[in-house]
């Protein structure tokens, strides 16, 4: 469904992006245009991203929050439209809350220890927050 966007992006593979459930769910189900955007916040920060969650399935999303994470209920994980991001220091929290925003983003969670980024037409945009 993406090969086009599996040769412009520079910085990812889309298994990077699958859900831990449904090997080869990140090409088939990541959002096109959020990808590229991603691969260009990632060529903007200048510093790897590490994806810890991309696509989800129903089965996955429902599987984390019966383990205690803070999942929404409607998550733009499961429509391709979200990542979340390892954070490893403040220092790279900060390059990388920059240069999403830099490259259009504008809806971002941030965690101690990853940031969520996401490209939801339907939810409140312009907005920071924290978990």
């Amino acid at each position: 469904m993406y090969f086009n966007i599996i040769n412009r992006m520079l910085h990812f593979k889309l298994e990077e992006f699958d859900s831990p459930d449904l090997p080869g769910s990140g090409a088939e189900f990541m959002d096109e245009e959020f990808l590229s955007l991603l691969d260009r916040a990632r060529d903007e920060a200048g510093i790897p991203f590490k994806i810890t969650s991309g696509f989800r399935t129903p089965e996955y999303n429902i599987d984390l929050k019966k383990r205690g994470y803070a999942v929404a209920k409607n998550s733009e994980h499961m429509k391709g439209l979200a990542a979340d991001i390892a954070v490893t220091s403040s220092a790279n929290r900060l390059i990388i809350l920059e240069s999403l925003l830099f490259v259009g983003f504008r809806r971002v969670g941030i965690g101690k220890h990853f940031i969520h980024v996401d490209a939801s037409k339907l939810k409140s945009q312009d907005v920071v927050w924290v978990y």
